[in-house]
């Protein structure tokens, strides 16, 4: 009896049948994400680079960055983020890139009142 693929043996399937295929890319970049977090990178990444418009990378790519800890580039990809989603009208995305940047410059403080 044959086992059913895995979703990463799917998600990799479809990579090869179109390595251009943003939501593919992005599915293998959250696949990798708790495991191998250097090779999930590598397709946030890909998508920051093939598909600057995909506004879902910007923030999982900026947090993957601080993960890894690159808190520099991480800031590059929140700021260029805030840029496209904002752009795209997506105000949603861009505020949760905007609470993500400004708890990486520590700007996250609460009130003590």
């Amino acid at each position: 009896m044959e086992t059913a693929p895995s979703r990463l043996q799917q998600l990799l399937a479809f990579y090869q049948d179109d390595p251009t295929d943003a939501f593919t890319i992005y599915a293998l970049a959250t696949e990798y994400r708790v495991t191998e977090p250097e090779r999930a990178m590598t397709y946030y990444q890909k998508l920051l680079d093939e598909h600057p418009e995909y506004v879902g990378t910007y923030y999982h790519a900026g947090k993957m960055l601080q993960q890894l800890e690159k808190p520099e580039d991480a800031e590059k990809v929140y700021r260029k983020g805030l840029t496209v989603a904002r752009k795209a009208g997506q105000m949603h995305a861009a505020s949760e890139i905007q609470q993500a940047l400004n708890q990486l410059l520590g700007l996250d403080y609460e009130d003590e009142d």
